[in-house]
């Protein structure tokens, strides 16, 4: 019978963390598949109003959002809605989603990943010079991870 992987207990305080931006996305990254033997990724977000990602699908991931302040506008599937302090958003791998801070103040989220990995591809994408502007590498780094953008 094969031994459980053990797990080493872990204390990230307040402001510690990989800190990057990704496409305009503020992240600190708390727990990585490292830290956690591939089973999730736990990332901070904080950003201004009108900071989001444009719909895509994860065709291996499952995505939870805990709103702690702020707003956003969520998209998933054909359904809009509006999230604010306390809500908890459930994307499931395989649906198009995306998410935008909305109101008049940043909007601070922890997304869990699950299963880990893509906070490689954060770091890949937070290192592109110009972001955005260079949508080919954008495109080029996430289809290595399974992401598929829609337009």
């Amino acid at each position: 019978m094969n031994e459980p992987l053990l797990q080493k207990p872990a204390l990230i305080k307040k402001g510690e963390g990989l800190k990057m931006n990704v496409l305009g996305d503020n992240q600190t990254i708390k727990l990585t598949g490292k830290d956690t033997n591939g089973q999730f990724a736990l990332i901070e977000q904080f950003d201004e109003p009108g900071v989001g990602i444009p719909s895509h699908i994860h065709h291996n991931e499952d995505e939870v959002f805990r709103i702690l302040e702020g707003s956003l506008k969520v998209v998933i599937g054909n359904e809009t809605k509006i999230v604010n302090e306390g809500d908890i958003v459930f994307c499931p791998r395989g649906i198009p989603h995306s998410w935008e801070v909305i109101g008049d103040k940043k909007a601070k989220t922890i997304l869990t990943i699950i299963p880990a990995g893509l906070e490689k591809m954060f770091e890949e994408l937070s290192a592109i010079p110009n972001g955005l502007g260079n949508i080919q590498k954008v495109i080029e780094i996430t289809s290595r991870y399974n992401i598929q953008f829609i337009q």
